[in-house]
């Protein structure tokens, strides 16, 4: 299938064309015939399946279709909720690109930046808004928000949204619009509290779901390292030196973690940069321009950038410190090995973080590739405890090879 017989317009395939893309993804496939025909969805899709495309390519046809409602000025006809400050600014960057073509007006407004700016490009007038949902009622609150024209809500990583404490927000927004808009959920994931969210803003939605929610890509290369804990700096350095190459994600636990890695990477002389929760929005944004720009070609993040962060051409994701929650470590890999390409991650696994491997492997019914050759091997006794707790473990993926996974290793039986 081709974007043509989607049914887009021109403007739309023109700039499709132009960003280099020839088909749609399953996930765009299934989503946008349904969405031109006015219909609530649910889509289930696991990170970087070209989801926002999905929802940003019928939005764009819709109102370019119909901009003779409302006549007077532009209104504000779509609506896109985004968790994060930076996947609200990706987002945006996506329906600038799509719209190149169209007259179409979009912004994006979020905290942790200056408000005036945001409040004067509202009173010019957009099309479409994307949000994160405190700042969008905190310009409601102060009437430079009217949602009264809204034709469509969409609410994306719906289960980040409401791990993050979004709830009561999401609902309130909701209320604001039209009870007759069209409302779109996007989750990586559709818990149980995803699910009455669902029951309580959708109209008899249809369901989408493309692969299993924790299932990693095929393209995605997985492989372990274990190391006691006061070695995994020195092991770091030496698969940086001799294994990690290209554009690479690190993530760490913590925001001391980052810090501490980041000064140490600097001090033996790496391109690096780093995100987390502490740097002002500014900050976080240079680090991730940079990056794009390869400027420094490796970025150092807590698990605010496990979500959502669209990096081209990304080679490696590298788990410093592994999650306690295994579908992070899914989110994470995500990263790499985006729109059919391949990637590796790797990640390194002291004694204390052993359960975490455990809970991994089970979520994503696959065992990781153990390299045992390296300069910082764990204590035999300790992996042996791993072994014997995960003896039912799952079977193992065929058919992946990498240069990594040709060197000395065993498997997890």
């Amino acid at each position: 299938m081709s974007f043509k017989d989607l049914k887009l317009n021109k403007p739309l395939l023109r700039a499709i064309a132009e960003k280099g893309y020839d088909n749609p993804t399953l996930v765009q496939e299934k989503t946008i015939p349904l969405v031109l025909n006015k219909k609530d969805v649910i889509v289930s899709a696991q990170t970087g399946t070209g989801k926002t495309a999905a929802f940003a390519l019928p939005i764009l046809q819709m109102l370019y279709d119909r901009q003779d409602a409302p006549k007077k000025g532009k209104k504000i006809r779509a609506v896109v909720i985004s968790p994060t400050r930076e996947l609200a600014i990706q987002i945006a960057e996506n329906f600038e690109t799509y719209s190149t073509h169209t007259n179409l007006k979009s912004t994006v407004i979020f905290g942790g930046a200056s408000i005036e700016p945001q409040k004067e490009i509202l009173k010019k007038g957009v099309d479409i808004l994307i949000a994160t949902p405190g700042r969008l009622l905190d310009l409601h609150k102060q009437d430079q928000i009217n949602l009264d024209y809204v034709e469509t809500l969409v609410l994306d990583e719906a289960d980040l949204m409401l791990d993050m404490g979004f709830i009561d927000d999401v609902k309130k927004i909701e209320r604001l619009c039209p009870k007759t808009k069209q409302t779109l959920l996007f989750s990586a994931t559709i818990p149980y509290k995803v699910e009455q969210l669902a029951n309580t803003i959708l109209t008899e939605p249809h369901r989408i779901e493309v692969a299993q929610n924790s299932s990693t890509s095929k393209n995605v290369n997985q492989i372990l390292y274990f190391v006691p804990k006061k070695d995994k700096i020195e092991l770091g350095l030496y698969l940086l030196r001799n294994t990690i190459k290209g554009n690479i994600i690190i993530f760490r636990r913590t925001k001391f973690g980052v810090n501490k890695l980041e000064q140490t990477l600097l001090k033996n002389g790496y391109q690096v940069d780093s995100i987390h929760g502490d740097k002002s929005q500014t900050a976080r944004q240079e680090a991730l321009k940079k990056f794009k720009k390869k400027e420094v070609n490796i970025l150092i993040a807590t698990d605010v950038a496990a979500r959502g962060i669209d990096i081209d051409n990304l080679d490696a994701v590298f788990n410093f410190d592994l999650p306690s929650v295994p579908e992070t470590y899914v989110h994470r890999i995500g990263r790499t090995a985006r729109a059919g390409q391949a990637g590796i991650a790797y990640s390194l696994c002291s004694a204390d973080e052993k359960p975490y491997v455990i809970s991994i492997q089970k979520l994503i019914n696959l065992q990781l590739d153990v390299i045992d050759d390296h300069p910082y091997p764990l204590d035999p006794k300790a992996k042996k405890e791993v072994h014997t707790s995960n003896k039912t473990g799952s079977k193992h993926r065929k058919g992946r090879k990498s240069e990594a996974s040709k060197k000395k290793k065993k498997r997890w039986y």
